[in-house]
C-alpha cells in the first residue's frame, strides 16, 4: 500500500442543523441520501453550469462531532467559503476553511485502517485508492498504522494520470468549464435525479441532447508527454490542449468530434511536435472516436 500527503488540498468543514439540505441545494451531487461510509464526488456551479470548485464530500460520524468536510483544492478554499456564505442567507450553518490544520493524504494500492483521521474512499473510481483528512504532521503516523509506504505526491499524480482522471487548475480551468467536459458525468459527481441546485438546467441539458464535445482523456506518446497548455493539432487544425503528465503518459481537453475526423483523414495528432495517442479509459461510456 502507498500513502501521500497531498500538498494541494485543503479543507472545508459544513456544520450546522441545515447543513445537509444547505449542501444539497448547492452542488452537483446528492448529499441528501450520503452516509459517513458514502462519500461523495460534486462541484460548485456558476448560474451558467461551468466549475467553480469541484470536491470529495465526506461526513464525519455522529460520534466524532458530525458535519460535512469538504476535500477541495486548498487555494480555493478560502473563496469557496466564501460563496458558501453567500448562499447560506438564514439557513443554520457555519462555513470554516480548516486548510491550516487539516490536510489531505491519498492511499492506493492496498487497504487498511487508522485512527489519526477521519479516513474515507475515494467516489470517483475505486482504483484511486482511499484518502485520509488529517493533520499533516501525523503522516507519517497514519501511514505506519495503515501499514503503508509514505511515498512524494508526485506518485500520487503519476497513478491519477495513468487513471485518466482529470485535477482542476491543471487539466480544466475553474470558471470555464462544464462537468462534462471534465469527466464529472463519469466520475460519480453528478446526480441527474436529484433535485435542483445551483446551474442544474445547463448541466441537464448537456445530458440530455448529448452536447458535450470536448473531454479531458489520456494521451500516450512515445517517451515523455508534452507539457501542459500545448494546443494539440490535427494538421493545421486545433484540436484540444495538453494537461498534466508523467512519463508518457498525461491527459488532454481533446475535441472529439475534431479528431474522429482526424482518424478518418489519417491525420495524426501532435502536440509539442510530437505525435501522440488518444486512449480511451475504462471507465469511460461516452462515445469514442473511431469506435
Amino acid at each position: 500500500m502507498k500513502a501521500a500527503l497531498l500538498p494541494d488540498r485543503g479543507v472545508v468543514k459544513i456544520a450546522g442543523t441545515d447543513a445537509r439540505t444547505f449542501l444539497n441545494g448547492l452542488v452537483t451531487a446528492d448529499v441528501a441520501q450520503m452516509t459517513p461510509a458514502s462519500p461523495r464526488f460534486a462541484a460548485l456551479l456558476t448560474p451558467q453550469g461551468k466549475i467553480v470548485v469541484d470536491c470529495i464530500i465526506t461526513e464525519a460520524p455522529a460520534e466524532d462531532g458530525g458535519g460535512f468536510f469538504l476535500d477541495c483544492p486548498r487555494p480555493l478554499a478560502p473563496d469557496l467559503v466564501q460563496k458558501l456564505n453567500f448562499y447560506k442567507l438564514r439557513a443554520k450553518v457555519i462555513c470554516e476553511d480548516l486548510s491550516e490544520v487539516l490536510g489531505v493524504m491519498a492511499t492506493w494500492d492496498g487497504t487498511g485502517a487508522t485512527e489519526y483521521g477521519l479516513a474515507y474512499p475515494d467516489p470517483r473510481l475505486p482504483a484511486l485508492g482511499g484518502r485520509v483528512m488529517l493533520p499533516p504532521h501525523l503522516a507519517t503516523e497514519a501511514a505506519i498504522d495503515l501499514r503503508a509506504e509514505l511515498v512524494p505526491a508526485t506518485d500520487y499524480e503519476a497513478h491519477r494520470i495513468a487513471l485518466g482522471v482529470p485535477r482542476g487548475g491543471m487539466d480544466f480551468v475553474y470558471g470555464d468549464t462544464f462537468p462534462h467536459e471534465a469527466d464529472m458525468d463519469q466520475l460519480n459527481g453528478v446526480d441527474f435525479e436529484k433535485g435542483c441546485y445551483v446551474g442544474q438546467e445547463v448541466v441537464s441539458r448537456m445530458e440530455h441532447r448529448g452536447t458535450a464535445r470536448n473531454r479531458i482523456v489520456p494521451i500516450a506518446v512515445e517517451h515523455f508527454a508534452p507539457d501542459a497548455g500545448i494546443p494539440v493539432m490535427a494538421g493545421d487544425k486545433q484540436v484540444g490542449l495538453t494537461g498534466s503528465h508523467a512519463g508518457p503518459l498525461g491527459l488532454a481537453m481533446l475535441r472529439l468530434d475534431r479528431v474522429a475526423d482526424a482518424l478518418a483523414a489519417g491525420t495524426p495528432l501532435t502536440a509539442g511536435g510530437m505525435t501522440l495517442r488518444a486512449v480511451k479509459p475504462d471507465w469511460a461510456k461516452f462515445a469514442w472516436p473511431g469506435a
